[in-house]
């Protein structure tokens, strides 16, 4: 099985705090920089699943860094720069307490609650009628916040964000503002690429002079679901499961293998054909949503090439 960067183990100049979330390593260095490392980690459920995932960690930055280039002329966002294919450094900012999830169609977890019987998510109604993968006439937002205990995202809506005073109205008008935006250019990057921006999910921080920004990735594998645009039709008419850029198949392998996250559930081990299988998916869908030929990293020494890459960054700096 090739070699994947699952629990990397630095430490770099003046760095002030460290923090290891289901994906990324987060370091801050001089109380104002961040520097997160994707690692192969892979969580699905809010769980990190046992075994990491060959290149995906620097497919993820690659994709998540090109996404921010593609529409730092819309949306402000942290970036500075990314010294190595695993690596981001930009600026620290205070993270708001919600994240500004896009639907466009009636997939994954919003199928599921439909599926239930819910008619209203996160303070969103739905009509009557739908099937797994309909399109709505127009985006919707439904936000999540982490649940007061766990690490868990929980559904909230527009109107509780408001009254809990999580985010004042000014400030929730501009994410979402900054949401439909960013969702419109991604659906227009996708079509240009015969791909359908399913839905996503956005996070925003604030900088120290008060600015509202993009934080974390964008219109990844990790944070959206894309479907192909030519076959969506007549699969959709014949009631066929969509074919799917996002890691939503390896939810269902997991669902297929008694496994949703909940108490008491085991994580399946992961066969290492189904692991190269995920890591080929994540390939495919950078090569089709850039255009772009996927050069693999060299694993053999990535630790000390990524610190020294973070290094040299700040030296510079």
């Amino acid at each position: 099985m090739l070699k994947s960067l699952t629990y990397p183990d630095l430490k770099f100049t003046n760095q002030t705090d460290f923090y290891q979330g289901k994906v990324r390593n987060v370091y801050t260095l001089n109380n104002d920089i961040l520097v997160m490392i994707a690692s192969d980690r892979l969580s699905a459920f809010d769980v990190v699943l046992p075994q990491g995932i060959p290149q995906k960690g620097q497919i993820l930055n690659t994709l998540a860094t090109y996404m921010l280039d593609k529409t730092k002329d819309l949306v402000p966002n942290w970036l500075i720069s990314s010294p190595h294919p695993n690596v981001s450094i930009g600026h620290k900012c205070e993270a708001f307490k919600v994240e500004m999830v896009v639907r466009q169609y009636l997939t994954g977890h919003a199928a599921r609650e439909y599926k239930s019987g819910k008619r209203v998510l996160c303070g969103v109604s739905l009509p009557e009628g739908l099937k797994e993968h309909d399109k709505f006439e127009k985006p919707i937002i439904t936000p999540t916040t982490k649940a007061e205990q766990g690490d868990h995202d929980m559904d909230i809506s527009k109107e509780e964000i408001l009254a809990q005073g999580i985010v004042s109205r000014e400030d929730y008008d501009m994410l979402e503002d900054y949401s439909l935006k960013l969702f419109e250019r991604g659906t227009e990057i996708a079509k240009a690429q015969g791909l359908l921006l399913v839905d996503t999910k956005y996070e925003f921080g604030k900088t120290p002079e008060g600015e509202i920004v993009v934080i974390d990735e964008i219109h990844t594998p990790d944070s959206s679901r894309y479907f192909y645009a030519d076959t969506y039709q007549e699969r959709q008419a014949k009631g066929l499961g969509q074919k799917q850029l996002s890691k939503e198949f390896v939810r269902e392998w997991l669902m297929e293998h008694n496994f949703q996250g909940k108490e008491g559930q085991k994580v399946p081990e992961l066969p290492e054909e189904f692991i190269n299988h995920v890591t080929d998916r994540y390939i495919e869908l950078y090569e089709k949503i850039t255009a772009q030929s996927f050069s693999r990293e060299n694993y053999t020494s990535i630790e000390a090439d990524i610190y020294n890459a973070v290094e040299n960054f700040l030296k510079n700096y």
